[in-house]
């Protein structure tokens, strides 16, 4: 067998594969979970390539410490500490190539095949794949509206060689529901009992636009928590920068050293670009700039669903974040639908690649973030007449 047994159980990634279909420019998409381009402070980093290039010379084109660039590392302990009062220091902070990479590197440090993960479900597909490498055994336990189911949370957990679990409490990927504080505090208690590493995921937590914000379950609670977080959502993707929070020193060692073999270090001149722009620009008044756009095509795709949507069709409404998740009667597949959505020329992500080992699913995902108010008007009225 020419190819590894890691490759070939590991699915290509869904929504890169929608995307390509989605090119056509006439195809209106809500598949994607793409920050909105006009959200980008193009000019504000075009300054800040400019200064870290005349100020720091070489520097910026050199190798780098596997860690991250200090005064990054600085700013996130900084960000977390005033607003969720933890007491991180830069050394609880390793920079990463984007959250995916994160990703990677905790499954790289902690599974042997057939190990158990336990992820939500619907859980997001990236992480799977990401999972998918190690080939472990996945425990998915059902996401309900205010989070993890408990029962079955505790079951899995009562397992054996349950390496961590993997949540987005905030604005979860796909759904877009947030786990109450009551839920939150129940399963910090179920993880405290069974002392399995919880791996919360954050990187739509500052994008809320209703509600109020809510402490993490283990981050500064929990001996074994890992937080991950990341610039894409809130200053740009394609810089690739995210980044891992841990207090478990051990693990933090060894998550360097998956690095290290991984990728020497992430990005050097787009971490002191960051850095640089972070350090010269007012980053909450342009996450809050951010914030009042995804509120207005929020707004417009759940009021254009609750006029065109047939009643029988139930759907989330979000507390902020990137996404809608629709729900069609049971026995109804979502990727029948998506088929007959594309002749109409609108895309959404049908439901089955958020599940370990299901298909045909009910259930799809719809972006709101990347399109004006008009195109999601236009897009949900299209998609209503296949429904």
């Amino acid at each position: 067998m020419r190819y590894s047994d890691r490759i070939l159980s590991t699915p290509s990634s869904f929504i890169r594969d929608i995307l390509k279909v989605t090119q056509d420019p006439s195809v209106i998409s809500f598949a994607g979970g793409l920050p909105n381009p006009i959200s980008f402070p193009e000019e504000a980093l075009k300054e800040s390539a400019c200064r870290i290039i005349d100020n720091e010379g070489g520097k910026v084109f050199q190798y780098s410490t596997t860690e991250g660039h200090l005064p990054l590392r600085q700013f996130v302990a900084d960000k977390y500490n005033k607003n969720f009062g933890l007491n991180i220091t830069p050394e609880n902070v390793l920079i990463t190539t984007g959250s995916q990479q994160a990703l990677d590197l905790i499954a790289k440090t902690l599974l042997n095949k057939g190990d158990r993960v336990i992820i939500e479900e619907p859980g997001y597909l990236g992480a799977i794949q990401a999972f998918c490498m190690f080939e472990p055994e996945f425990l998915p336990v059902t996401l309900e509206d205010d989070g993890l189911d408990l029962k079955k949370l505790e079951e899995a957990l009562k397992k054996e060689r349950v390496k961590f679990a993997y949540v987005v409490p905030n604005f979860q990927n796909p759904t877009g529901l947030t786990y109450s504080k009551e839920r939150r505090e129940a399963v910090c208690a179920l993880f405290d009992r069974y002392d399995t590493v919880l791996v919360e995921d954050d990187p739509y937590g500052e994008l809320r636009f209703k509600g109020e914000k809510l402490p993490y379950i283990g981050a500064g609670r929990l001996p074994h928590s890992v937080l991950l977080g990341t610039f894409s959502k809130t200053v740009t993707p394609g810089m690739r920068l995210g980044f891992i929070i841990t207090q478990d020193k051990e693990l933090m060692n060894h998550l360097v050293t998956a690095k290290q073999s991984s990728d020497l270090h992430t990005n050097i001149f787009s971490q002191y670009m960051i850095a640089d722009y972070l350090a010269h620009n007012e980053y909450q008044k342009h996450v809050d700039k951010i914030i009042a756009l995804y509120k207005g095509q929020a707004e417009a795709m759940l009021a254009a669903m609750k006029e065109y949507f047939p009643a029988h069709v139930k759907y989330t409404e979000p507390e902020g974040g990137m996404f809608i998740w629709v729900t069609l009667p049971e026995g109804q597949s979502a990727l029948d639908l998506f088929h007959k959505a594309m002749e109409k020329k609108v895309a959404f992500v049908p439901g089955d690649p958020f599940y370990a080992g299901k298909t045909n699913v009910n259930t799809f995902r719809l972006n709101y973030t990347n399109s004006t108010p008009e195109t999601i008007r236009e897009g949900i009225k299209r998609l209503a007449e296949v429904l």
